[in-house]
């Protein structure tokens, strides 16, 4: 079935979290997602939350850095199964896509884990994994071409994209959408299986 499934059938939802840090302790901070249908941004649809943390476990100072969410703003927030129960269907929609997947992918496992709830199991794109994919292609033709950057803004800013604003949910998902429209296009990908 992948193999004829055109690649503009499937909706895509392009993800991004913001969490407390990095490790598997830390929470989720923010959630942001816009999906792709018919090849095309719907940015209308997008999904953005904050989310309020569990009671007595501090933010560091090095992710109040990083994504300028400070506690007071997260005091009126939604709690995470609250959240979690908004992100469910789009999350069983179609393809889940994620720049730098295992990281967003490991969070969110994790409170689905914590919740009791079981992990609806999307298909999951990485645009890192199709910027892997065009570099392997690169090399064939030129064998001591620079490395592509793997970073979001980085590649962004390679392929001429415009800057955004980095460490905000919502804002990476929509430059994560915008960075897979380009891959596809200069991947040539015509059907699913050609991205996944």
């Amino acid at each position: 079935m992948l193999s004829s499934t055109a690649w503009d059938t499937p909706t895509y939802w392009a993800l991004d979290l913001e969490t407390s840090g990095l490790s598997p302790a830390d929470q989720i901070l923010s959630v942001g997602m816009v999906p792709v249908r018919q090849g095309v941004i719907r940015y209308g649809e997008r999904f953005y939350s904050l989310v309020r943390p569990q009671a007595g476990l501090p933010l560091s100072q090095e992710g109040i850095r990083a994504h300028h969410i400070v506690p007071a703003e997260l005091e009126a927030a939604p709690p995470l199964p609250e959240v979690l129960e908004a992100l469910h269907p789009r999350l069983g929609e179609g393809v889940l896509l994620l720049h730098h997947a295992p990281l967003d992918l490991g969070f969110l496992r994790r409170a689905y884990r914590r919740l009791g709830r079981p992990w609806p199991r999307p298909r999951v794109l990485d645009t890192a994994g199709l910027i892997a994919r065009l570099q392997h292609r690169q090399r064939q033709l030129e064998p001591h071409a620079r490395p592509l950057p793997a970073g979001l803004a980085e590649a962004r800013a390679h392929f001429g994209l415009p800057p955004h604003l980095e460490h905000h949910a919502l804002y990476d998902a929509l430059a994560t959408a915008e960075l897979f429209l380009l891959l596809r296009a200069r991947l040539g990908a015509k059907t699913l299986r050609h991205l996944l």
